[in-house]
């Protein structure tokens, strides 16, 4: 239940809020000073704090920016039996929740205090919602190529320069995407994703400005397109590459001028829109192929950015590995399962051609399909050399014969690992990692 603070220095009112309170059920405490006031919300976490402007020693207004500093989460309303406007709005920039007059009326008091309760409790939820959400879009990785990429979201998110994101197939352009939007100025406004791939041709520029009542046939109501949802927001467009050339010009006038026409409007509509887009084709490629428009190219092109296939970061397989495992077991209301060494080994060797999204569906699979607590080389659908499911007599073949390279390059060098490391075309780490896993010592 909710806890409460009366501030108040006449007996009459403390008592009777505290009355008012307990009897509908708000454990209530009260005191007759700011300097009170202050010593209690030190000792106690508070909700609720009914607090009066005119008290003596330190006054109301002065508690309450005290008070903002040592509980910032606890809503605040302000009593007064003869405050200004300017005192009101003073309070107010201060963080107070609501601004109540004496005499007080106590059912007026009750209504406003739960109002600031559900409004906390709201909150509290909302930011929850907001930390689970973004966990779910971390970019997990301690690979170099990882951790410059999450330093370049972090310099360029707060602008609103326009970037364009390439990467392969399921290597995370979305992800970085959706982070640009988290650590940006926009983040309490929307993040509307359009796959550019996925919307048929005559359907795509519907989708992204709208249309009105009957503009075209079977536009039996009006429609908002993706542009006007992501005002003030951001609008990803992903594989922008498939694009037709139609509406890449129409595109390119929406960025270019922050405005666009919906489909049978008489008036254009102004926005407020960032725009990230993201392709696996090789932009320049399509220019030179007349299938991209160059001028739309240098619009979005502005800061671009490289997501790395999953095979050129394998370090990151193990933390990527676990990451979803704690992600689908959560979902699915059971206890992560480990992963054997060999399974581990086989999952860090095996090339990844679907990226992270590949990884991400085989560890959901095994989450739902495994029984056991620990996840064996024997239970990955991951293909060999031949095209079949890997067995665990393979992998141990193929675990021997690989102990014995590293060890014969490793006498080669006389030892030196960073020597070994580059015959090999491994990091070196890596190298560290896979000798720690076959037990070899000098």
């Amino acid at each position: 239940m909710s806890r409460i603070l009366i501030v108040d220095d006449e007996p009459g009112i403390r008592q009777s809020l505290k009355g008012v309170f307990e009897d509908e059920g708000f454990p209530t405490d009260v005191v007759a000073s700011g300097e009170e006031c202050l010593k209690k919300a030190g000792d106690t976490v508070y909700d609720l704090v009914l607090l009066d402007i005119w008290l003596p020693g330190i006054d109301g207004i002065e508690t309450l920016r005290r008070l903002r500093e040592i509980s910032p989460a606890t809503r605040v309303i302000m009593i007064s039996g003869h405050a200004t406007i300017a005192t009101a709005v003073t309070a107010t920039k201060l963080g107070a929740y609501d601004f109540i007059e004496k005499p007080l009326s106590l059912d007026h008091t009750l209504l406003t205090a739960r109002n600031a309760l559900s409004y906390s409790r709201l909150e509290q939820a909302h930011a929850m919602l907001q930390h689970q959400l973004e966990a779910r879009f971390n970019i997990v990785g301690d690979s170099i190529p990882i951790k410059a990429l999450r330093k370049q979201i972090a310099l360029v998110a707060p602008t609103n320069s326009r970037v364009l994101i390439y990467g392969e197939s399921g290597s995370g352009k979305e992800l970085v995407g959706r982070n640009l939007h988290f650590l940006s100025k926009r983040v309490t406004a929307p993040f509307i994703e359009v796959n550019c791939a996925a919307i048929p041709e005559e359907l795509i520029e519907s989708e992204l400005f709208g249309h009105t009542k009957g503009s075209f046939t079977g536009a039996s109501e009006a429609k908002k397109g993706k542009f006007e949802v992501a005002d003030g927001g951001t609008l990803f467009l992903d594989e922008i590459g498939d694009m037709t050339l139609k509406t890449q010009a129409k595109v390119l006038r929406a960025v270019e001028e922050q405005s666009f026409q919906p489909i049978g409007a008489p008036a254009p509509v102004r926005v407020d829109v960032r725009v990230l887009a993201a392709t696996n084709k090789n932009l320049t490629n399509e220019i030179a192929a007349g299938r991209f428009r160059e001028d739309l190219f240098y619009r979005l092109n502005v800061i671009p950015f490289f997501v790395p296939p999953l095979r050129e970061r394998r370090e990151d397989i193990p933390l990527l590995s676990r990451y979803f495992m704690r992600l689908f077991s959560v979902d699915n209301a059971g206890p992560p399962k480990e992963f054997t060494a060999d399974a581990m080994d086989l999952m860090t060797d095996y090339s990844w051609p679907g990226n992270v999204r590949e990884l991400r569906n085989e560890i959901e699979r095994l989450v739902i399909m495994v029984q056991d607590n620990a996840i064996q080389a024997r239970d990955l659908s991951l293909p060999n050399g031949n095209g079949s499911a890997s067995t665990s007599t393979l992998h141990q073949a193929k675990a021997q014969y690989e102990k014995e390279f590293i060890l014969g390059k490793l006498r080669e060098t006389n030892w030196n690992v960073s020597q070994t490391a580059r015959l090999l075309g491994l990091e070196r780490s890596y190298l560290y990692r896979k000798m720690k896993t076959y037990g070899i010592e000098k």
